[in-house]
């Protein structure tokens, strides 16, 4: 069974000093596990805020992704060894294939295999997949075992529910980790949300977020407030009642906010 946090702090979109301030503000907040990825063009500055927090590598959990460039067996673990050295550690706790990226020239079971050996290398101690679908999740398990692939980080929200796929993972035991949680803050104006959080004297974000982790998924949403990221933290121990859960679980609307040409999967 993987061992990944149930909350972390996630750094898409953010740069510079931006994303060096929000590491820092989680990290004295309380937040231990951290999700970058090679193409977010931020390792060096997720490194640099770590470094100066003077919190201990093993109390960390570091996530990043292998970017499409980089699949080639020749290329992907010298791009690794690129993000360990950006990120000032010598090794990654979770390192996904970003995306699938259908018809880029690399079989999934050759970029699955490179990536177990970087885990063999010592490189990472434990591997996933990011944007599969059933299908292309199938292939990696072929390639490596499903007891290898630790999650499936998908964009997953009261609008995106993704229930076949989650399902499937399930049903594999491997884990989900959910991003977009908030639909892009979307799901932060819905009233049914909304009447969730004014009841239980929570913030939408909270709710949203305790309706993930009551699921048994992962979360790893990101913000640039001091305020925001410690309000989400205490998400950990809001409780909806199963009225709450059924009310958000009737939000499905296929929203998807995040669907690349030629990076994404055809979608279950």
């Amino acid at each position: 069974m993987s061992t990944i946090p149930a909350f972390g702090l996630g750094t898409f979109r953010l740069q510079d000093q931006v994303v060096i301030d929000s590491v820092s503000n989680g990290l004295e907040l309380g937040y231990r596990a951290i999700d970058t990825a090679q193409i977010y063009g931020n390792e060096a500055e997720v490194g640099a805020a770590i470094a100066a927090s003077g919190v201990r590598r093993e109390d960390l959990f570091l996530t990043t992704k292998i970017w499409v460039d980089n699949y080639s067996p020749e290329k992907l673990v010298p791009s690794l060894k690129e993000s360990l050295a950006k990120l000032r550690t010598d090794y990654i706790d979770l390192t996904l294939i970003h995306w699938p990226a259908p018809g880029n020239g690399v079989e999934v079971e050759t970029f699955m295999k490179a990536l177990a050996e970087a885990k063999a290398q010592g490189l990472t101690r434990q591997i996933g997949i990011s944007n599969f679908n059933i299908e292309l999740t199938k292939q990696a398990i072929a390639a490596v075992g499903k007891d290898a692939i630790a999650t499936n980080q998908i964009e997953l929200s009261p609008y995106l529910q993704n229930r076949a796929l989650v399902e499937f993972l399930q049903s594999e035991g491997i884990h989900v980790t959910s991003y977009m949680t908030l639909a892009y803050g979307k799901v932060l104006s819905d009233p049914v949300v909304g009447a969730i959080a004014q009841r239980l004297n929570a913030t939408p974000a909270q709710v949203v977020l305790a309706w993930a982790l009551q699921l048994g998924y992962s979360v790893i949403p990101s913000s640039t407030k001091r305020e925001n990221l410690a309000s989400n933290l205490l998400a950990q121990t809001l409780r909806l009642g199963a009225e709450d859960m059924a009310q958000i679980s009737a939000l499905e609307r296929n929203g998807r906010e995040v669907d690349p040409a030629g990076l994404a999967p055809q979608w279950d």
